[in-house]
């Protein structure tokens, strides 16, 4: 599709307007989040459900809600407070590849953060740079995998230092820093300029139809390549347009 930037920039704009709407919390897990009110408890359940956010929708937003039920929809209450006889109901647990054993750790790990490190926005506010948060997400990776796990549950959180773009845990960021007063929360003292596209095969696709793309593979050099792309139309909140990528794939059938 040969549009001029102009072009390009007033289409992505007009679909982030169709798409950056209440009706779209009705079918994103970001609807699991949207129940609380507690900046801790959106933070713990946007996490845990960014976490398992691949695959069918639907049952990304059955088993979120599946995880919430069992950390007694209080999910900063249970991560500060839970006992091991409480961590034990959380083995039924799957989704995936990802199981009791790992949410049980998520959890560990979570307190862990919570107490000791002053919460996950710290960790990222503490280690963004200049322009990127690329280099935060592997500082969080190595805080949160700081305690005894089993390597395992390591594939659950991404680390661009070893070559990751980190799609899931890029997602959480976008609804922890965006503030859009509708769909993203904006709950962190993080410059949205900073963020990154939460790059998968679908978003991929439709970014090359785009011209937003030319590599073929999806690695950290096409995330750079969206990144400047984005930024270059609209520097100030370029993850805006993750709305309509997703939308001309999801909804448009682009």
């Amino acid at each position: 599709m040969e549009l001029t930037k102009s072009e390009l920039k007033n289409f992505l704009e007009e679909k982030v307007k169709e798409f950056n709407t209440k009706s779209f919390i009705e079918d994103d897990p970001i609807q699991i989040p949207h129940n609380y009110k507690k900046k801790e408890d959106i933070e713990i359940s946007s996490f845990l459900v960014c976490t398992i956010a691949w695959g069918n929708r639907k049952m990304i937003i059955k088993n979120g809600y599946q995880m919430m039920s069992l950390l007694d929809e209080s999910p900063y209450d249970f991560v500060i407070n839970h006992t091991e006889a409480d961590l034990k109901f959380l083995n039924k647990f799957v989704h995936r590849t990802f199981n009791g054993e790992d949410f049980i750790f998520f959890i560990r790990s979570l307190k862990n953060i919570y107490e000791n490190k002053g919460g996950m926005e710290i960790i990222f506010k503490s280690t963004q740079t200049m322009d990127s948060l690329q280099p935060a997400i592997s500082e969080f990776n190595n805080a949160f995998f700081e305690i005894t796990h089993e390597e395992r549950t390591e594939k659950h959180v991404a680390n661009p230092k070893k070559g990751s773009v980190a799609k899931r845990i890029n997602l959480f960021l976008r609804w922890m820093i965006r503030k859009d007063g509708v769909v993203d929360f904006g709950l962190w003292d993080i410059s949205p300029s900073k963020l990154s596209c939460p790059l998968d095969i679908h978003s991929g696709n439709i970014a090359r139809k785009l011209g937003l793309i030319t590599r073929k593979n999806n690695d950290l050099k096409a995330l750079e390549e969206i990144d400047k792309n984005l930024r270059g139309l609209d520097p100030k909140d370029p993850v805006k347009y993750d709305f309509a990528l997703f939308g001309l794939g999801v909804y448009d059938k682009f």
